[in-house]
């Protein structure tokens, strides 16, 4: 086991880091705090796995293969995805904003689908994969404010300090009557994110439809039909696929 848990440390590590900046085996070992001897014997194992791979030229160690043929993999099996990408693309063409897919997954959300809008200069993304706790951004708040009452509370008491719980859980509240989520500067400052839940007919919470725009010319009238549109799209996407989990 603790092989395993040096090795997924190290692709932590090296998922902080662009491929463009890949790591010395020194900088790894600076960064875990291994012996460079304990180290290389695991990034032998790594690289025969295919869960790193190493520069010939340069002796740098990167993310290997390996995890997007398996990313791959899972994408094709998530057909609901496929099915959701006309309501996701629509939504992205009427707002000109790129549109997120979010899923919820214990006490974090999972980014699993974005679709981009290349119309304009300035643009902010996350990436696909991002894992985000689920008591930061306007998605996760919305998914909380919607999942039931329960599991709600559960996964606030394990993420806010006892001090915040209350003040915390009557936004989310507010958050159920409106609809939806707004959240300003939270993640990255200079942006405002949107996002509606996506639920079951039974009311169950399966995701989120979210998008975050540059706020610096957000005025009202902008806002109110950001969050209309994005509500309507999550409406859309639990009313013909609500039937569904999204496993």
């Amino acid at each position: 086991m603790q092989s395993i848990d040096r090795a997924m440390t190290i692709i932590g590590i090296l998922l902080r880091h662009s491929p463009e900046n890949k790591l010395t085996i020194s900088e790894l070992a600076g960064e875990t705090e291994l012996p460079v001897s304990t180290l290389h014997r695991i990034l032998k194992a790594m690289i025969k796995h295919r869960m790193i791979e190493q520069d010939e030229r340069t002796k740098q160690y990167g993310i290997g293969s390996i995890w997007l043929e398996y990313g791959l993999l899972i994408y094709d099996t998530m057909d609901y995805v496929s099915q959701m990408r006309p309501v996701l693309e629509n939504l992205m063409k009427e707002l000109q904003e790129s549109v997120y897919l979010y899923k919820p997954m214990g006490d974090e959300s999972m980014i699993i689908e974005r679709i981009d809008d290349t119309s304009s200069a300035i643009r902010v993304y996350d990436k696909i994969g991002l894992r985000i706790p689920m008591d930061i951004s306007a998605a996760n708040h919305a998914m909380l404010a919607f999942m039931a009452p329960d599991e709600k509370d559960a996964c606030v008491r394990r993420l806010l300090p006892e001090n915040d719980q209350a003040a915390f859980l009557n936004y989310l509240r507010e958050v159920r009557e409106k609809g939806y989520a707004e959240s300003d500067n939270e993640r990255i400052e200079g942006t405002t994110s949107i996002a509606a839940p996506i639920t079951s007919l039974n009311g169950d919470v399966y995701g989120a439809v979210g998008i975050r725009v540059i706020n610096f010319n957000l005025n009202a009238a902008r806002r109110q039909l950001l969050a209309r549109e994005v509500t309507a799209a999550a409406g859309k996407i639990t009313g013909t696929f609500g039937h569904h989990q999204l496993n």
